[in-house]
């Protein structure tokens, strides 16, 4: 959807999956893992930008889930950061720096992984 004021186009959860997809706990925090495990100085931005998709993927996915936002106001900040995130004019793009790009997988999975271990509690799974 576009909007107006602004004239950022945002991507929905919708664009990205559909309704049924259940949230996979297990491949959320083995991609979390895997991309604050990259570090800096070694990883290159090929790998960095193929951790992109996937990462935004599961945010996304997440922020669509019942959090407990209308009785907590820290979840609906981290809601607010995660939406930020995932809006593609947020997004890194071929002309990001590297840095730019690895601050922005860190911020996204840290949250991501936030936003899992509270989906987790609130669904009385174990903790990812």
């Amino acid at each position: 959807m576009t909007v107006a004021s602004t004239g950022k186009t945002f991507e929905t959860a919708e664009d990205i999956e559909g309704d049924d997809t259940l949230i996979d706990v297990e491949a959320i925090s083995s991609q979390t893992n895997t991309v604050l495990g990259l570090r800096m100085g070694t990883t290159t931005r090929a790998a960095m930008d193929q951790q992109l998709p996937a990462i935004a993927r599961h945010l996304n996915r997440l922020l669509r889930e019942d959090l407990g936002a209308d009785d907590d106001s820290e979840v609906r900040k981290l809601l607010r950061e995660g939406t930020k995130l995932v809006d593609l004019t947020n997004r890194p793009t071929p002309e990001t720096p590297t840095f730019g790009t690895y601050l922005y997988l860190r911020s996204a999975a840290l949250l991501t992984r936030r936003l899992l271990w509270i989906y987790s509690e609130r669904n009385g799974l174990d903790a990812p």
